[in-house]
């Protein structure tokens, strides 16, 4: 017997592992929050499984997502970025992630860490929503507004309230989860 899972991720292998195994999961790991941030700023305006095909890329490019060594990168690094194949090439968002590597450490420096920062949003406990199917699910709510909001104010880029609500539902501050979805208790 196959279990149900959200319909959004249906048809293919790759997103289909995502939803399983990462997906809703809450993550408090501040690499892992910065890897989601930056994927999801790359993800706008486009769809989740061209980011999710190219996710290996984007870690390989960007030194594991560490962000101490991204706001370092300077005017060569950022060319050579530009001229990776691999990754979404667009110039403000590759500039993007060297400046949001650079407000995510302001962020640590002043709340110890970026996931105290950010779970703070929800009280530290994954909101849990009803959602029966992901077409009406929400694409913003005033929390992903607030936070979205707090995070232009600290120097972000891209961060516009949908792209924080991705983010958010990404790493388990929501769970999204159709309610039929075998992930849906479990996370």
């Amino acid at each position: 017997m196959t279990k149900h899972k959200c319909g959004w991720c249906l048809g293919d292998d790759l997103y289909e592992a995502y939803h399983d195994k990462e997906w809703g999961s809450p993550v408090k790991d501040d690499t892992l929050l910065f890897e989601f941030l930056v994927l999801e700023t790359f993800q706008a305006g486009l769809s989740w499984i061209t980011i999710l095909k190219k996710r290996e890329n984007f870690r390989n490019a960007l030194d594991q997502f560490d962000y101490r060594k991204i706001a370092e990168y300077d005017e060569n690094k950022i060319q050579s970025l530009l001229q990776d194949a691999g990754i979404i090439r667009n110039k403000l968002k590759v500039r993007a992630t060297v400046s949001n590597a650079l407000a995510f450490m302001k962020v640590q420096d002043e709340f110890e860490s970026f996931s105290a920062y950010v779970w703070e949003f929800v009280n530290h406990t994954p909101i849990k929503n009803s959602i029966e199917n992901y077409k009406n699910g929400p694409a913003t709510t005033k929390i992903s507004d607030a936070l979205s909001k707090d995070l232009k104010k600290r120097g972000f880029k891209f961060v516009g309230s949908t792209v924080v609500y991705a983010f958010m539902q990404a790493v388990g501050m929501v769970n999204d989860h159709e309610t039929n979805c075998f992930r849906y208790n479990e996370v």
